[in-house]
């Protein structure tokens, strides 16, 4: 999660806003609280989307459909105002990655996760057609991995089964292509054994890492899927032929939801998710994810609540005319950090810069460990020899609160760019070469360091390319500094393999290559890329004309 910038709302609704979870094509979601204390997901549509009728159209179909469903696995509608003027809705937030985020980190999922996988999307499934609809999106970006078990989301395209009018201009398809049906492709009637396919098309991800249509392009997807057989890989056994059952042309062939489930799950997926359904690694990560928001929420306790300059929805303006609902707001006025108590330690400025050390190693003084939350997991995945249950995870997620640092910890992310060594300011004397402590033994300053994530485009933005994800660690000037993978909208990936050439006072100077392995259709050609922050976000930027030139914003992931 990122903070808010100044040009984002602090308040939607009855939520305010505490940050910015994530961010796609149709718009950004935010991690918010009710006065009540519950933590949602607000998911608020880009602007300009907002004059836009037939999005209007969708977006109100996608909050009625997420109303009525609603049940087990998927994320329920808490509130929505498809009529503001910067249409909202609001779920139950889920701590965990994309199914696409997920196998893209760590590479297929286990068997038992992926039977686990099938069988709480077959029961979602199941519910949403006993509604009366269709949920025609099924892919792995619209599934999240919690420990609670898979949760189906976005109802954005789904519609009623008896249901004749259609949300876009003719000719136009509706859904994602490699995972879409043969049906959905050809403008036949879709019913609810296009999702089936769909849930095939995603357990084949989730089990090879690769879908299984491949292509390179729209058209070939599409002619794949309707013409040819799917590359199944490595699966065999049971959970190949329903996966292959799923995956038949026939739309009469393909076996109902309910169906998949009881063949994955006899005993109802609730009971592979309570034996422990995730990988050690996974299981890591969403803990993580948790105390990151405990965190925040340590920082509020300790801090008091944020003060706002005025009503960002719903309110009034200063010369009293009503805001219109949905309105973005202000940026927060965070409060005065209270005093800290005296026996607490602040750490001394090095070289008379003022600059304050945060924790971790070396920098002259620090606070003590306890002034943070702090995580100690332990993740085993080890096969119940009793019960058939499949795996069982044991995860302990031990959290410590102490007060000492949470009431400045959200003050240190606008301070952070002036401690020493993180490149916020010029080097004496003009150099663009980065200043660096005498005993930091690497080159890159620990803002760049991390897990970054957003939208990419090319040809002057003219071209959407899908997602960027870049992994950049501490090296040296000559070092490997990261990788770089880039998803595509078809679901297809190129890895780039990232060189420390430079590091400047104002950005990272880094080469790129085509990694090993990679397809045919990616570009190996070296390349120039610069790294460049721009608020709490980095700027990506390439200098290769055979690729478009491609840019992106990236936002923090990990």
């Amino acid at each position: 999660m990122r903070p808010l910038e100044v040009d984002e709302p602090t308040v939607v609704g009855p939520y305010r806003l505490l940050g910015r979870l994530g961010s796609g094509g149709m718009g950004r979601v935010y991690l918010g609280r009710s006065s009540g204390g519950r933590t949602v997901a607000v998911k608020i549509v880009h602007p300009h989307f907002a004059l836009d009728e037939e999005f209007r159209a969708r977006f109100r179909r996608e909050v009625d459909a997420a109303r009525r469903v609603g049940g087990a696995w998927t994320a329920p509608v808490l509130d929505a105002d498809p009529e503001a003027r910067v249409p909202w809705v609001a779920t139950a937030y889920a701590a965990g990655p994309s199914l696409t985020a997920a196998v893209a980190d760590g590479g297929p999922l286990p068997a038992h996760s992926v039977r686990a996988l099938g069988a709480g999307l077959g029961e979602a499934l199941a519910a949403v057609h006993e509604l009366g609809l269709v949920h025609r999106d099924v892919k792995p970006s619209n599934v999240l991995l919690t420990l609670d078990g898979p949760l189906l989301i976005d109802f954005g395209i789904a519609r009623a089964t008896d249901g004749t009018a259609s949300l876009t201009s003719t000719g136009v398809s509706v859904g994602s292509p490699g995972y879409m049906s043969p049906e959905q492709i050809l403008g036949k009637g879709v019913t609810g054994a296009a999702d089936v396919f769909s849930l095939g098309t995603v357990l084949a991800y989730a089990a090879t890492g690769e879908p299984p249509f491949p292509g390179d392009s729209s058209a070939a997807l599409l002619y794949k899927v309707v013409h040819e057989e799917p590359r199944l890989g490595a699966l065999d056994g049971e959970l190949r032929d329903l996966v292959a059952a799923c995956l038949a042309k026939d739309p009469a062939a393909r076996p109902a939801p309910g169906e998949v489930a009881r063949r994955l799950a006899p005993e109802g997926a609730a009971h592979l998710v309570t034996g422990g359904w995730l990988p050690g690694p996974l299981v890591e990560r969403v803990s993580r994810s948790a105390v990151r928001l405990l965190n925040l929420e340590a920082v509020e306790s300790a801090s008091g609540p944020a003060g706002f300059s005025r009503p960002s929805v719903g309110g009034a303006e200063a010369g009293g005319e009503p805001r219109m609902p949905g309105a973005f707001g202000p940026p927060p006025v965070m409060p005065t950090p209270p005093v800290m108590p005296t026996p607490t330690v602040v750490p001394e400025p090095r070289d008379g810069s003022g600059g304050v050390g945060v924790g971790g190693s070396g920098g002259g003084g620090g606070v003590p460990s306890s002034g943070r939350l702090s995580l100690s997991v332990a993740a085993t995945s080890t096969r119940d020899t009793g019960g058939g249950r499949g795996r069982r995870l044991s995860c302990t997620v031990a959290l410590g609160v102490a007060g000492a640092l949470a009431a400045v910890t959200v003050g240190s992310v606008f301070v952070f760019d002036l401690l020493p060594g993180t490149g916020g300011e010029s080097p004496p004397g003009g150099s663009d070469t980065a200043t660096q402590s005498p005993s930091a033994p690497r080159a890159v300053p620990g803002r760049y360091v991390g897990t970054w994530e957003g939208q990419a485009v090319a040809v002057e933005g003219n071209l959407p390319l899908g997602t960027f994800r870049l992994t950049v660690r501490e090296a040296a000037v000559g070092e490997r500094l990261g990788t770089l993978r880039h998803t595509d909208i078809f679901g297809g990936t190129c890895d780039d393999v990232l060189t420390l050439r430079k590091v400047t006072a104002t950005q990272v100077v880094a080469g790129a290559v085509g990694a090993e392995g990679n397809r045919d259709v990616c570009n190996p050609a070296p390349h120039t890329v610069r790294l460049t922050p721009v608020g709490d976000d980095l700027r990506y930027e390439s200098d290769s004309e055979d690729s478009g030139r491609p840019k992106a914003r990236l936002s923090k992931a990990e």
